[in-house]
C-alpha cells in the first residue's frame, strides 16, 4: 500500500489551501505508509491546487565563514572562544560564495526543499546562508523580498499576501517563520558571516534556537486547521495571524521562547535581546 497523489491532493483541499502561497516544513517519515512519488508527490499536490510553494534551502554548512574579531558584536549567541582561529578563514584563503543558481543546500533541510530546488523553474532567494526558494504562481515575488540583510523578507511578503505555513508531520520547533516574529517582538537577529561576491566577509543575520517554540502552542492552536494523512498530522496556519499571535505572546513575555536548555547560549541571548553594538550588515 502506499498514499496516492489524489489522497495527499484530497488533503491540500480540505485545507483550504487553494491558489495560496504556502511555507512547507515537511516530514516524509511521518507517514505511517510509503507516499507513491515521494516528495515530489507532495509538491506536485500543492502545485496541482495552485499554490506557490515556499521552503527553507539553507546553506550555513557550506558558506559559512570563521568571523574576522573586528565583527563579533556580543549577546550574539556563540561563544567565540570556541571558533577556529580567524587565520583559518583568512581573506582570499577561499572563493567560495553563494550564488542563487548554485545549486547547494544542506542536506539537513530534507527531501521536499532539494527536490523543489532541483527543479527548472524553481527561484531562489539572495541570502547566503539562509535562502528560500519558491516554485508556482508568486515564486518569484516571494523569493525577491530576500537580501543578504533581509533573511525573512519571503516570510513578510508571505504574510502580505494572504499565505499560510503547512506543518506536514512536523511541531512547532520547525516553524521558520517564527524567526521574523522574534524580530518583530523587538528583538535583534543573531548575526553569522559568509563571502560576498567580491570574497569579502560580510554580517548576515540568521534564525537563533527554536526549540522553544512549540511553547507558543496555547497561542498558535486556535488558529490551525488540521487534517490526518494515513498518521501523518498536516497543520495549516494563516501566515498574518500566526505572526501576530506570536509577537503578541513574545512582547508579553520574552522567555516564551526559551527551550528546555538551560545552557543554551542562543536562547539567552535572544530572550535578552540579541546583538548589542554596531551591527553592520552586508
Amino acid at each position: 500500500m502506499e498514499i496516492t497523489a489524489e489522497q495527499l491532493a484530497a488533503a491540500v483541499d480540505e485545507l483550504a489551501l487553494t491558489q495560496q502561497p504556502v511555507m512547507v516544513h515537511t516530514s516524509l517519515r511521518s507517514f505511517a505508509m510509503p507516499v507513491e512519488g515521494g516528495a515530489d508527490a507532495v509538491l506536485d499536490a500543492l502545485l496541482s491546487r495552485g499554490c506557490t510553494v515556499l521552503v527553507p534551502t539553507f546553506t550555513a554548512p557550506q558558506f559559512a565563514v570563521v568571523p574576522p574579531t573586528t565583527m563579533r558584536p556580543a549577546r550574539n549567541g556563540i561563544d567565540y572562544a570556541s571558533l577556529p582561529d580567524e587565520s583559518a578563514d583568512r581573506p582570499g584563503a577561499s572563493a567560495a560564495h553563494y550564488t542563487v543558481d548554485c545549486g547547494v543546500i544542506d542536506a539537513g533541510m530534507g527531501a521536499l526543499p532539494a527536490r523543489l530546488l532541483a527543479r527548472g523553474e524553481a527561484r531562489r532567494g539572495g541570502h547566503p546562508l539562509n535562502s528560500f526558494a519558491a516554485l508556482g504562481p508568486q515564486a518569484a515575488e516571494l523569493v525577491a523580498a530576500q537580501t543578504p540583510t533581509d533573511v525573512y523578507g519571503p516570510v513578510r511578503t508571505l504574510a502580505d499576501e494572504n499565505g499560510a505555513i503547512l506543518l506536514l508531520g512536523v511541531e512547532l520547533n520547525r516553524m521558520t517563520a517564527l524567526h521574523l516574529a522574534e524580530q518583530s517582538s523587538g528583538r535583534r537577529l543573531p548575526v553569522r558571516w559568509a563571502r560576498a561576491a567580491d570574497n569579502r566577509v560580510i554580517m548576515v543575520e540568521t534564525g537563533s534556537c527554536s526549540e522553544g517554540f512549540p511553547r507558543l502552542e496555547p497561542w498558535l492552536r486556535p488558529l490551525a486547521r488540521s487534517v490526518t494523512v494515513s498518521g501523518s498530522r498536516w497543520s495549516a496556519y494563516p501566515a498574518k495571524e500566526t505572526l501576530a499571535a506570536a509577537v503578541a505572546a513574545m512582547t508579553a513575555d520574552q522567555s516564551v521562547t526559551q527551550c528546555a536548555d538551560s545552557d543554551c547560549l542562543a536562547c539567552r541571548d535572544s530572550v535578552a535581546g540579541g546583538p548589542v553594538g554596531p551591527v553592520s550588515l552586508g
